[in-house]
């Protein structure tokens, strides 16, 4: 009985979570009605772009719209960097998902993104 009340929880985290990865992407352009959710965007990298000299060395992925109308950035702190191979520029012009909580900057939604499996290459004609 000790054992269940412990692990109750836990089988409620994990059927939470899993129903959160089941649900469906978010167009990046709806992405800001979504604040504060765990979810999943997705469109097309319209631009890259990794600002070394920044604070923190920032590479910027933006969907949907090239800054500065973008719709959604996912945002990888340089001190993630290193763990992105091939580098995160060379996804431009593809069309990707970013999982994780999205917050605002400056009236414009965002993830970031500090671990590879955050991010998911698709074919071209999902995010339609």
């Amino acid at each position: 009985m000790q054992l269940l009340k412990r692990g109750l929880p836990v089988l409620l985290w994990l059927a939470v979570s899993s129903l959160a990865l089941a649900a469906d992407p978010i167009p990046a352009a709806e992405a800001g009605k979504h604040i504060g959710e765990h979810a999943t965007v997705c469109g097309v990298v319209a631009s890259a772009k990794y600002a070394r000299a920044s604070r923190g060395a920032p590479t910027f992925l933006n969907l949907g719209r090239p800054y500065p109308n973008e719709d959604f950035t996912g945002v990888i702190w340089g001190s993630d960097r290193l763990r992105f191979s091939p580098p995160p520029g060379t996804l431009l012009d593809k069309n990707i998902c970013i999982t994780g909580v999205i917050t605002p900057y400056r009236g414009k939604p965002q993830i970031i993104v500090a671990d590879p499996s955050q991010i998911e290459v698709r074919p071209r004609q999902e995010s339609q």
